[in-house]
């Protein structure tokens, strides 16, 4: 670390999760039965993604109640206090990977709302990885000296995309051609998985006076995006040759037909990718910094399912890796996947839970199963 450059420390972390939580066995009659038929891959996939509860911007009618930018300004608002206030901020910084439009930017929309001056912004895209990208800008912006304070956010509205009338289309076109009217696995698999809620960051270059910071040492990210193909993506369709085509390139009355807008995800991809490409570069991180894994206080790891969670131990404990059971820290059973937004969330629960202490280190990590990225970050509560 440079003698010269600034430390960045996060001062305070901020959430915001809409209406009521939603329980397993209210999730379909918010989000509607697809061809008025129960899903038959519910059961299944809750059973092994382990989560109990969620938040949908939705209301019991399935009407939208936020969009993902007022999530995301509401999460920004909780950060503001007598101390610090809309007027202060320099930089705000917003990753997402639900949009509600294609421009303006997500960051533009949320500076809209709140109203406050005028700053710097940056939008990161992307899936899981696009609320660690916004906080490395805001990390970075810092540390050269450029600004004293950012916010960052990663915030999803994914809801609206899961309802069931997204897909008549598709289900009418199937019974045309007189096939089973039931959506393919890699489209059903995430209206079971994600949900939705913003969460926010403060950086500063200065330590809070009010109470504990979180220093933050690092950050590294990884992309194997050359070695591997697609794994989850929207707006396209993949070909055989494991390309995407574009939803611009399709005739507009096959966009509904083929639910080209919803969220969909390779699972086979996704199995045999997620986990080994997550060590190989945690590894690497690890290395590059010479951390003692075994003196790891907290490990949040933003993983969509709890189907992963022994898995990724066994992983790391056959390549060398050794993270003390006690310091892995998830709230996604109370919470749900939330992807970019999820390690906010996690963090959040943990800066405010009354439990870190003085000389603690935290790591975050994030993987995204879009192409396969990575990011990581080491953290010291002062």
């Amino acid at each position: 670390m440079g003698n010269n450059q600034p430390v960045v420390y996060i001062t305070k972390v901020a959430k915001f999760l809409p209406n009521e939580a939603v329980s397993n066995d209210e999730m379909e009659d918010v989000l509607g039965q697809i061809n008025g038929t129960s899903s038959k891959a519910r059961r299944i996939v809750l059973r092994n993604n382990g989560i109990k509860k969620r938040y949908y911007a939705l209301d019991k009618e399935g009407n939208a109640t936020h969009s993902n930018a007022e999530l995301t300004k509401e999460a920004v608002e909780n950060l503001f206090d007598d101390s610090f206030t809309s007027q202060d901020v320099e930089v705000l910084s917003c990753g997402t990977s639900s949009p509600d439009q294609l421009a303006p930017s997500h960051a533009s929309m949320v500076h809209g709302l709140l109203g406050n001056k005028n700053l710097e912004l940056n939008s990161a895209s992307g899936v899981c990885c696009a609320g660690a990208s916004s906080l490395k800008f805001g990390y970075l912006s810092i540390k050269s000296g450029n600004s004293n304070n950012a916010v960052c956010t990663g915030s999803e509205r994914v809801s609206t995309w899961m309802l069931a009338d997204k897909f008549d289309g598709e289900t009418e076109n199937l019974k045309k051609l007189k096939e089973q009217p039931i959506i393919a696995f890699k489209k059903d698999f995430l209206r079971w998985m994600l949900s939705d809620g913003a969460g926010a960051m403060l950086l500063e270059n200065k330590k809070s006076e009010k109470g504990l910071s979180l220093r933050i040492d690092w950050m590294e990210a990884y992309s194997y995006a050359h070695e591997v193909e697609t794994c989850m993506y929207a707006g396209g369709e993949k070909q055989e040759d494991g390309s995407i085509k574009s939803w611009s390139e399709y005739p507009s009355e096959e966009w509904s037909k083929q639910s080209l807008f919803s969220v969909k995800q390779d699972v086979k991809i996704l199995d045999e990718y997620i986990l080994e490409k997550g060590v190989d570069s945690i590894k690497q991180a690890f290395e590059k910094h010479q951390l003692d894994e075994t003196k790891i206080n907290y490990f949040l790891p933003h993983i969509s399912s709890f189907y992963f969670a022994d898995k990724l131990k066994a992983l790391f404990k056959e390549s060398g890796l050794n993270i003390p059971d006690e310091a892995w820290f998830t709230n996604l059973d109370r919470v749900g996947n939330v992807g970019s937004a999820s390690i906010y969330l996690m963090l959040e629960e943990l800066m405010n839970s009354g439990k870190l202490k003085t000389g603690e280190t935290i790591v975050l990590s994030i993987p995204e199963s879009g192409r396969f990225s990575y990011a990581y970050v080491h953290l010291t509560v002062c």
